[in-house]
């Protein structure tokens, strides 16, 4: 079966089609990253930001969202199986739940449990661009973006357009992706569906996953327009050592709906953005697959946000502030019925020193109806030394309160512990980025000192694990990087990519006598990431990517991933792709045996 469609593959990359200009590239230093409220180019930012652009989201070896986030440095993804039928997200030696998700910048934390994050109701067809945050981000996004954020980017078209995609491979694997822009008027609206699923790598790891995105909007005037969104998901999978190794025939159903509204408002230098948005998540889970009698969870949880975000430009700067309310309840079998309330309030203001020198701070205050109020302030500097070569730094604090999961769950072998308070943290980064022609590096270090971690532990006796809060755990890091891209010229042969990172976290993380630790020992302690998109023609790429990946106390692995594209651009076009090339022996997370070798060949239909 590998080596059919690999070389289907082959020969499909042999065939005629027309191709096109890609005139989707656009310089990255001009892209305006977007926050809530002040926003400023990439090229500007004073924190360390990576940027996933179109162009590299469709030449990465990759099925998901998940998979295409492995490929950034200082991001830890781990799969429980392939094409990230779930996955948990972390950044800077963070566990899952100390990263925030957004959708356009809609929240989509989960108050029953950060497994949940990944589930991104968007076709990967259908995502523009994904920003990636690293640090303390929970003055600008809330709390929750305790070591960083993840904002994925979707676009309305003013022009129409058909996109089809296809794919099988390996493990009975099928996908088939469509998205389409069809502007009428004034009124630009798109469509993306998609399915995909598998027979599993191995015994019941097998996956059915349906994505549905509709989104629309409409400009009222000059000053004013509409931006509506409605999405679902359902994920059905075996979960063969997901949560536990003691019974292999674990199954779970996910179905997760979001719909929002948003009102933006553009004046001289003024700008407000309100919108409300609902998000709800349904999770039935099972200990046994055909046995639901003999271990069940269900799980309803729901969350309704109203915020307002906006900035003004003034003599003194540039002003922003907002003002959030957000509700969230559960109703369960297992953690029981339980509501709680949010409110915050945001201010911040940049300030230009001359023409070299920036200051941003600004303060979030939150209160949660469990916690009463908190406050997180922040600050960074930026300095532009020259035109290449751009210095800064930069502290803050966060904050994330414990899920309903950490709090309230009864299983065989996991409880909650009721006792728990939130896990706050302050972090300092410095770093420099340098920028010339095609070329960008970054190096930054940075310290975070956590206070009242909370962190899944059992005692030596295999007891059931339970979390609990530890005192001052502090993180080191170093993150280097360099990134090297051109357009396209149709030459025979050009180097259209390059990219190289490394990063280094310890974390003093030390295991209490007598007690295991469940995911702050395997968090990442070396990282290497590398890759390189190579063009034949007008018509060939061929993108190979590689990562080294060491955690605190496991054995290290090596992947080597690779994608051949021919005629992506053009209105047919055929790929085939490769992951693991080296056959690894690995885990990500819990106790999923991830796959060795395996293949996927499919088509791209592009119409405009």
């Amino acid at each position: 079966m590998k080596k059919a469609l690999w070389v289907g593959g082959l020969i499909a990359i042999a065939l005629q089609a027309n191709a096109q200009t890609d005139t989707t590239t656009r310089k990255l230093d001009e892209v305006i990253i977007q926050e809530n409220r002040i926003q400023i180019p990439f090229s500007k930012q004073s924190r360390n930001l990576s940027l996933v652009d179109r162009q590299q989201i469709e030449t990465t070896p990759a099925r998901s969202l998940q998979e295409v986030l492995s490929f950034v440095p200082g991001v830890d993804v781990r799969q429980r199986g392939v094409t990230g039928v779930q996955a948990d997200i972390g950044i800077r030696g963070g566990s899952f739940e100390q990263t925030l998700m957004l959708l356009n910048g809609i929240k989509l934390s989960d108050p029953q449990t950060g497994h949940h994050m990944m589930n991104i109701p968007v076709p990967l067809v259908n995502i523009d661009r994904v920003e990636v945050l690293k640090g303390p981000a929970s003055r600008i996004f809330g709390q929750n973006a305790y070591t960083g954020a993840v904002n994925v980017i979707t676009s309305l078209s003013e022009v129409r357009s058909l996109r089809l995609q296809g794919y099988a491979g390996d493990f009975g694997m099928k996908g088939i992706n469509f998205a389409g822009s069809l502007p009428v008027g004034n009124y630009k609206q798109n469509l993306a569906i998609s399915y995909d699923d598998s027979d599993g790598h191995q015994y019941n790891s097998d996956y059915q996953v349906s994505n549905v995105f509709y989104e629309g909007g409409v400009d009222l005037n000059a000053n004013h327009s509409l931006r509506g969104m409605v999405a679902y998901t359902d994920r059905t999978f075996g979960a063969n050592g997901f949560y536990t190794s003691a019974f292999p025939d674990q199954w779970e159903s996910i179905q997760t709906s979001l719909a929002s509204l948003a009102h933006s408002f553009t004046k001289d230098r003024f700008s407000l953005n309100t919108r409300t948005y609902w998000r709800r998540n349904n999770d039935e889970y099972r200990l046994r697959r055909n046995e639901p009698e003999f271990y069940q969870n269900n799980h309803t949880s729901t969350v309704f946000a109203v915020e307002s975000n906006g900035s003004y430009k003034s003599k003194l700067g540039t002003t922003g502030f907002g003002i959030e309310g957000r509700k969230e309840s559960i109703e369960s079998n297992n953690l029981g019925n339980h509501e709680r309330e949010l409110f915050g309030v945001f201010l911040e203001q940049l300030v230009n020193l001359g023409s070299k020198t920036d200051i941003r701070a600004g303060l979030y205050s939150n209160y949660y109806s469990e916690y009463g109020w908190k406050h997180f302030p922040g600050m960074e500097v930026g300095f532009q030394a020259s035109p290449a070569l751009r210095f800064y730094s930069g502290v803050g604090s966060s904050y994330r309160i414990p899920t309903y999961t950490d709090l309230y769950y009864r299983g065989p072998t996991n409880i909650g512990n009721e006792n728990l308070v939130p896990e706050q943290a302050l972090s300092f980064e410095v770093g420099g980025k340098w920028t010339k022609n095609n070329w960008r590096g970054e190096l930054v270090y940075f310290n975070r000192t956590s206070d009242n971690l909370i962190e899944w532990t059992r005692n030596t006796q295999r007891e059931p694990w339970q979390p609990q809060n530890f005192n001052e755990v502090v993180f080191n890091g170093v993150e280097a990087s360099a990134y090297y891209r051109t357009n396209p010229n149709g030459q025979p042969f050009q180097v259209r990519e390059l990219m190289i990172s490394y990063n280094y976290i310890d974390a003093e993380f030390i295991e209490t006598p007598g007690l295991e630790s469940r995911y702050a020992l395997t968090a990442l302690r070396n990282q290497v990431i590398g890759g390189v998109l190579l063009g034949f023609g007008k018509k060939i790429e061929w993108n190979t990517k590689m990562r080294y990946v060491e955690r605190i106390s496991q054995d290290p692995y090596f992947l080597l991933d690779m994608r051949v594209d021919y005629n992506r651009l053009g209105k047919l076009g055929f790929f085939a792709e490769a992951s693991n090339i080296t056959d690894s022996d690995y885990i990500e997370a819990g106790t999923v045996q991830m796959p060795g070798r395996w293949f996927r060949a499919g088509f791209m239909l592009n119409l405009q």
